[in-house]
């Protein structure tokens, strides 16, 4: 018999599946954020309408990762890194209207890439865990 203190129900199973599943769809919109900014420096800057355009699109994805942490009762790093990762990309916003700081924007960008791909990567881990035990157990 399961302990139901530790056994998730059904709505706690589910908000962490989704939280799993905003994680790396925030990923992979960090990642074609950055592939817009090259292309507005490498192709032609009027790419950089389409950067501006884009961000909205899944800047608030952070806060959906907070709700959802909560949702699937996950542990407290993941409501913390969801914090993180929201005022990661307000400094985007800081960064890339005042030329002072403006050489930041990239920097942060690299580390909203790392943060969001080890958030991905954890909690799939932490949502998934009997998959992980199986995949090692054949390799």
């Amino acid at each position: 018999m399961s302990d139901p203190l530790t056994t998730p129900n059904r709505i706690n199973r589910i908000g962490g599946i989704v939280y799993t599943g905003l994680a790396f769809l925030f990923t992979v919109c960090i990642t074609v954020q950055i592939f817009i900014a090259g292309m507005a420096i490498f192709i032609d800057a009027s790419h950089w309408r389409e950067h501006i355009v884009f961000v909205r699109i899944f800047e608030l994805f952070p806060l959906l990762l907070l709700l959802f942490a909560f949702v699937g009762k996950l542990p407290h790093w993941f409501r913390w890194m969801s914090g993180v990762i929201f005022l990661l990309i307000y400094a985007q916003y800081f960064t890339a209207h005042l030329p002072v700081v403006g050489a930041f924007h990239p920097v942060i960008a690299a580390v909203l890439f790392g943060t969001s791909v080890h958030v991905s990567v954890r909690s799939a881990q932490y949502v998934f865990p009997k998959r992980q035990h199986k995949e090692k157990a054949k390799g």
